[in-house]
């Protein structure tokens, strides 16, 4: 599970073009009977801690230009996390408080909130970061603050040892460029999933005529081939789209299976363009911020291509509330946001998880809360499985000197179906375990931008 910047990139890549274009243990917080352990013996061991409360900080593209729902859906994750558990206590006798600030979306912003965090409100740690443009990840590393489990859209979490994605990483995160020397590495296990599981063998790949995306589409060309997919790729003009021609060409050339690296807009469009020239698909695969709830809306005139939405994680499907940990992420999130409910997506339930995983390292340290004990914690090596809300597989940050030839990656796979959630429209899991849904594949490098 480490090293996943490429599912970022997609997101980064995607959304630029709208704008230049157009540890295992109990599920959810633990009671208030434990965490007032060791409360008695609580001092102002670190910055933003005292003997009764944590100042912890997040940043979120709440006004940004991409809307409000984009870059925000990790903050109201752990708003719930945070918020359910300062009401069965907090964490060994001290509570929570949140400090939020909205970069807008913007580089500009984002050193704002980070000067904003770390001089201001004086916050011992984040979680539940989402930065369009983490242009402040550098000062952030630079004053020490731990950033935990937050999104990688950028390249920052493959860069600086401060900083802790919600994936792990191999990386050496020494500050210098990311990943390998501006190297990043990605594993080939969702294209093996779809070729044993569907019986797939010739996939399209559909991206735009700019640079962003063009470098993540070669990715995904390059890990089907590697997977033996023959695969038909497909540009399109982003100032003069012509989809049909798009897909009357996937059609002649047989395509059974579509990924692209565009935004929701280009792929709504595809997907329309898809229904009417009756290209019969097993699968459209979007990315892990595409697993939303938003996709009935998305593609309201594609019903047949919408049923053929696929999406892939390292963290369990949000609407299964079979796991004990995804109900309990439901209970809070109903209580803390009510209104966020029809709107969440995966990146609501990894910014719970982040905030279970800083939490989870701030209790490991008793009553002397410091930074340094909380890295400690996360430079442990030991895989993290957020209570069974992720795949633990290679979820740390061991890092190691040169990127392994291949991997062991776990996957969790689900398909949206209008018939599901009781005619209401919703996820389905696809293999019956994430955590043994495992494969043995190479890494591919790709440029870090």
């Amino acid at each position: 599970m480490r090293a996943k910047s490429l599912v970022a990139a997609v997101v980064l890549s995607s959304l630029a073009l709208v704008a230049c274009g157009s540890r295992a243990g109990n599920t959810g917080p633990t009671t208030a009977a434990s965490t007032q352990a060791g409360a008695s013996n609580n001092t102002a061991s670190d910055v933003g801690v005292t003997p009764t409360e944590i100042k912890i900080g997040t940043i979120a593209g709440l006004s940004s230009g991409f809307g409000p729902d984009t870059f925000s859906a990790s903050l109201y994750g752990a708003r719930a996390y945070f918020k359910a558990l300062n009401a069965a206590g907090g964490v060994n006798g001290r509570s929570v408080n949140l400090a939020e600030c909205d970069d807008k979306g913007s580089p500009d912003g984002n050193v704002s909130c980070a000067h904003k965090l770390v001089d201001d409100q004086k916050v011992f740690a984040l979680a539940g970061v989402t930065a369009f443009n983490y242009a402040g990840a550098q000062y952030i590393n630079s004053k020490g603050v731990p950033d935990i489990g937050g999104q990688p859209v950028g390249t920052e979490y493959d860069q600086y040892p401060h900083l802790y994605s919600i994936y792990g990483s191999y990386y050496p995160r020494n500050g210098d460029r990311p990943g390998y020397n501006g190297t990043l590495y990605a594993g080939t296990e969702i294209y093996r999933w779809f070729k044993q599981n569907l019986h797939t063998n010739v996939a399209g790949v559909v991206y735009y005529n700019v640079a962003p995306s063009q470098r993540y589409a070669k990715s995904v060309a390059d890990g089907l081939r590697k997977e033996g997919y023959s695969v038909v790729e497909e540009q399109i003009n982003l100032g003069a789209p012509n989809w049909d021609s798009a897909v009357l060409d996937l059609k002649r050339r047989g395509v059974q299976i579509v990924f692209d690296a565009m935004d929701d807009g280009g792929n709504a469009q595809l997907c329309n363009s898809i229904e009417s020239q009756k290209l019969g698909l097993q699968a459209k695969v979007t990315t892990p911020q595409g697993w939303a709830n938003n996709i009935g809306q998305v593609y309201s005139a594609s019903p047949n291509c919408r049923n053929t939405i696929y999406s892939t994680s390292g963290s369990a499907n949000y609407q299964d509330t079979s796991i004990p940990a995804v109900a309990q992420f439901q209970k809070d999130l109903q209580a803390a946001a009510p209104d966020r409910v029809a709107k969440e997506n995966l990146w609501t339930l990894e910014g719970y998880a982040s905030a279970q995983w800083l939490t989870d390292a701030i209790r490991s340290c008793g009553a002397n809360v410091t930074r340094t004990c909380v890295e400690a914690f996360m430079n442990s090596g030991k895989d993290y499985d957020g209570h069974g809300l992720l795949i633990p597989t290679g979820r740390n940050f061991t890092k190691a000197a040169q990127p392994p030839a291949e991997d062991k990656n776990c996957l969790n796979v689900a398909r949206w179906k209008d018939s599901a959630n009781g005619g209401k429209g919703g996820w389905e899991s696809q293999v019956k375990d994430m955590n043994t849904n495992c494969f043995t594949v190479p890494n591919l490098p790709y440029p870090a931008g």
